[in-house]
């Protein structure tokens, strides 16, 4: 197996294809997580427990999403790096990286399991689930420093070329995650806190196995004492490459908070039908957040190595890509869309809200393939300034569009899907138009002052 890979020359579709494959297993993997707990919670607790676990999504995705953010930067930066063969730099990029992921996931874990029951509170958490998801909640955000570490060495890798090894353990962790639940659920019945346990326990393995494998095996690991050595500007120059696009998640996170509020204000049966529908909807986007990834891959590679049209050449084909998957899904739901839901739940009501949910959700499934494409492209060229135009753009969409429906006689709480679907015409429709207006070509992030001497 290729532990590093050059992605600027050959078949553009090809290695974006390639590179994607392994993304998608994985991320269907780390879904799981979610979807596990969901279905047993929902099967063996009842509706009022899946509701629970529903009401902290949107709070632990905000704390987890600024993980992902300051990943997601110090993978472009090192992308850069790599396609312009400076493995020296590459390598201090690694290790201060590291020390950044480090410091921010210990810093949000102890923030967050301090705080876990006053945000509940803020989003009107019913009484009668509150303290089944303040328990689930501190739990998973006590391992905000395992999800940290996952996110860093997988960005690391990614950005390396190689996508399959990451693959490989969270695949083990995936079957480690489906046999805790069992076993702290089910057997010993630890109730919610028991299936958040089996999360942040798979997830730590994942991490660690990555990590040790990554020093074993691949050879930017290798480093000199030097390369080691806390350097402040490349740890300030991954933070400010990071910080736009952890504030974009943040943001994103926070107008998804504010819209499980309005789900909450319509009661359990909502709360539950909605909880149910975007643990789908998380599985149908990983095929476009993986296309995101190996978009921003493969451009951040290209750029890095002076080839700007490759990278055009090989977003145009992923929007293609994206566009057959759109309607792939949009056949199934048409189709199937009670069944799936009935996959988290079984009481009636729960099912007829949720299957019309995600009917009318995949209506839209490919402006939301769009977001995730053209942020990869701007993302890897640099352009990560955009990402807090992207990220306001949502707050403004979930938020405006979540007061304007309610209000609007006979919505009721259809307004809850149609604010998440008019939310990703207004991001993709800005998200265009920024790649359209080309700045992004003079925003690439790579510094030759990181250029370091052997």
């Amino acid at each position: 197996m290729a532990y590093i890979k050059s992605m600027t020359e050959g078949n553009e579709l090809g290695h974006i294809l390639r590179f994607t494959l392994p993304l998608l297993v994985g991320n269907l993997f780390q879904q799981l997580y979610n979807i596990v707990d969901s279905a047993i919670v929902g099967r063996y607790l009842g509706k009022d427990s899946l509701a629970a676990v529903g009401s902290t999504g949107s709070i632990t995705y905000l704390f987890y999403t600024l993980c992902i953010g300051l990943a997601t930067g110090a993978g472009i930066l090192i992308a850069q790096r790599f396609g312009a063969n400076d493995i020296p730099a590459v390598k201090r990029l690694i290790s201060n990286s590291a020390y950044a992921l480090l410091t921010l996931g210990v810093l949000i874990s102890a923030v967050s399991v301090c705080l876990a029951e006053p945000m509940l509170r803020m989003l009107d958490t019913p009484e009668n689930v509150i303290g089944e998801a303040t328990g689930y909640m501190r739990i998973s955000c006590a391992g905000t420093v395992a999800v940290a570490l996952y996110n860093w060495i997988n960005a690391v890798m990614r950005s390396l070329g190689d996508s399959k090894t990451p693959l490989i353990f969270l695949g083990v962790a995936s079957v480690l995650n489906v046999g805790l639940d069992l076993l702290f659920v089910v057997v010993f019945e630890m109730g919610v806190d028991g299936a958040s346990l089996a999360t942040v326990i798979s997830q730590g393995v994942s991490a660690l196995g990555s990590i040790a494998f990554a020093f074993a095996k691949n050879p930017c690991f290798r480093f000199s004492r030097d390369q080691l050595k806390p350097e402040p500007s490349i740890f300030l120059k991954c933070v400010i490459t990071g910080i736009p696009i952890a504030l974009q998640n943040a943001m994103v996170s926070v107008s998804m908070v504010m819209l499980q509020r309005t789900a909450n204000s319509f009661g359990e049966n909502v709360m539950a039908a909605y909880t149910a529908s975007m643990r789908v909807e998380q599985l149908v986007q990983q095929p476009f957040s993986s296309l995101n990834v190996a978009m921003s891959t493969f451009a951040g590679q290209n750029i890095g190595a002076g080839k700007t049209d490759r990278a055009v050449k090989g977003f145009h084909k992923s929007v293609f890509v994206g566009a057959v998957f759109s309607v792939i899904m949009l056949a199934v739901f048409m189709l199937f869309s009670r069944p799936v839901i009935g996959m988290f739940v079984s009481d009636a009501a729960v099912l007829d809200i949720g299957g019309a949910a995600l009917k009318l959700s995949s209506l839209f499934y490919f402006p939301l393939g769009l977001i995730h494409i053209t942020r990869g492209m701007l993302n890897g060229a640099g352009d990560v300034g955009y990402a807090l135009i992207n990220g306001i753009t949502e707050v403004v969409g979930r938020i405006g569009f979540a007061a304007i429906l309610v209000n609007i006689p006979g919505v009721g709480h259809w307004a809850v899907w149609g604010t998440t679907c008019l939310t990703w015409v207004l991001t993709a429709a800005m998200s265009l138009i920024r790649y359209k207006g080309g700045k992004w070509r003079s925003k690439c992030v790579s510094d030759k002052a990181l250029i370091s001497e052997e």
